[in-house]
């Protein structure tokens, strides 16, 4: 095991490592009892875990990629094998509940692995016209390729909500791809991840090819990203910590993929069919307690059909069952910590402030122990207010009205953020060509669902680059053109 008894240790250069720094405790948001204790890596600790990742990085880069894919194949058995205590440990970190924390979670994180496992040949082409002999003014025709070649070494720094598919979504395209990585987890729940690199150690990638370092210091992060070891940044998270990033990349020139903030837009209008409007919209109150960034939080509705939307929609919030995320029968579980319990209910208190109506929630559920936010609905919002502008990142939903599709649509875009954006309607036509007029990264329409080999990322402040299926290949590479005289 590469936990002891007094903690657990970094992963650094092959080695479990004891950090300078000792260790914190973790807590479990639904109960406030400690988990375990997690590693304060010093910054000279994880300019060595930068350092290892750069000395393996030649050997492993020049990897046969079928030898590459059959690491990342092992840790998916692995990883699925030990599904019942990952699981367990990642519903204690993080307060989500036990379904969403087996299939959501480690259930993903052991798909990602399996799909960057049996990556197929055209998944690295280029296009074809690129790798054609072409003129070159007077001298002839010359021959020219082009090829893709791994970044380097990839920093990756990973969010709180969800410790196994974010990490593994980085994690496995990357190596794949012939990169070495240092994972810097976020500080509230680290642990799942060493469980993670457990599972690819045990699958035999070489010392060096993963490391992971974890800290509550600020400058446990910023290690990761300006080290001169590091070649790429590859970030999940709030969009300030993102500009900061782009700014020690910049000194460099670094490579960057972000996912920041997002405050997703519903669009619904009043031909809509609005079972399937609440379902979708109302996952925000229970998927991960609202705290995801694709979550449709500024739901735009038509007038005609607004009195009846905010209606179901409050009765949805006030049935889900909030409590123990270890008991079947809960849906919303408790947000990550006090601290952000305490940010969230300010959003709450400032809407009302504002004008808005909480017409579901607003209250703290009657629970002695843990985090928890009752799902929580705001009508009568207008669009420029904070709580419909800006991200809360817990289970609060505000409502605008609109009058016609224009309206709709430059609401809609009236936004910092554009990571994904909804529609409903009854009518597909129109549904897909307001889709085309939002200024967002991805669009459902009529669905929150996701296909997981679509492009995802976000426009304005929700982030930079494209990663999924085959994007995030091209994400962690490098497209680089050999030239010969024809």
């Amino acid at each position: 095991m590469s936990a002891a008894a007094e903690g657990q240790r970094l992963f650094v250069g092959g080695s479990w490592v004891e950090p300078d720094g000792g260790h914190y405790a973790v807590v479990d948001p639904a109960t406030e009892e400690t988990v375990g204790w997690a590693p304060e890596a010093s910054e000279e600790q994880v300019l060595a875990a930068c350092a290892a990742a750069r000395e393996a990085f030649g050997a492993w880069s020049r990897t046969p990629a079928g030898e590459r894919a059959a690491v990342l194949g092992r840790a998916a058995d692995i990883v699925r094998g030990r599904l019942g205590p990952y699981a367990e440990l990642a519903r204690a970190e993080t307060g989500a509940t036990t379904g969403t924390a087996r299939a959501m979670q480690v259930g993903v994180a052991a798909a990602r692995f399996r799909r960057y496992a049996t990556v197929e040949p055209a998944e690295w082409a280029i296009p074809p016209q690129i790798n054609e002999a072409g003129p070159m003014g007077k001298a002839g025709v010359m021959g020219a390729l082009a090829v893709r070649q791994p970044v380097g070494v990839v920093s990756c720094i990973t969010s709180y909500n969800n410790p196994w598919a974010n990490p593994a979504g980085k994690v496995a395209p990357a190596l794949a791809m012939g990169n070495t990585v240092v994972v810097k987890p976020a500080p509230q729940d680290p642990l799942s991840v060493y469980r993670m690199a457990e599972a690819l150690e045990a699958a035999g990638a070489p010392p060096g090819v993963l490391n992971v370092v974890s800290g509550r210091s600020t400058g446990v992060g910023e290690a990761a990203v300006a080290s001169p070891d590091v070649d790429m940044v590859s970030f999940t998270g709030s969009t300030a910590v993102g500009q900061r990033i782009a700014e020690v990349c910049g000194r460099d020139m670094k490579r960057q993929l972000m996912e920041l903030g997002g405050k997703g837009a519903a669009v619904v209008f009043d031909d809509a069919d609005v079972g399937s409007a609440v379902a979708g919209i109302g996952t925000t109150f229970s998927f991960y307690s609202g705290q995801i960034c694709t979550a449709p939080t500024r739901v735009l509705v038509q007038r005609g059909l607004y009195d009846r939307l905010v209606e179901q929609l409050a009765a949805y919030a006030r049935r889900l069952p909030v409590g123990d995320p270890s008991a079947p029968g809960t849906v919303v579980g408790p947000v990550i910590t006090a601290e952000h319990r305490a940010r969230v209910e300010s959003y709450v208190e400032l809407a009302r402030k504002e004008g808005a109506t909480v017409v579901a929630g607003g209250e703290r559920p009657p629970l002695e122990r843990g985090f928890y936010v009752a799902p929580t609905l705001l009508a009568d919002c207008t669009n420029d207010m904070r709580a419909a502008r800006e991200e809360i990142f817990g289970p609060v939903v505000s409502v605008v009205p609109f009058d016609d599709e224009e309206e709709g649509i430059a609401l809609a875009n009236d936004s910092d953020y554009g990571l994904i954006d909804y529609v409903w309607s009854g009518d597909v036509a129109r549904a897909f060509r307001v889709a085309r007029r939002l200024r967002a990264g991805g669009v459902g329409v009529n669905t929150v669902g996701r296909n997981m080999e679509a492009p995802f990322g976000g426009f304005k402040k929700s982030g930079v680059g494209r990663d999924v299926g085959s994007y995030a290949l091209h994400a962690y590479s490098e497209v680089q053109a050999i030239v010969w005289p024809g």
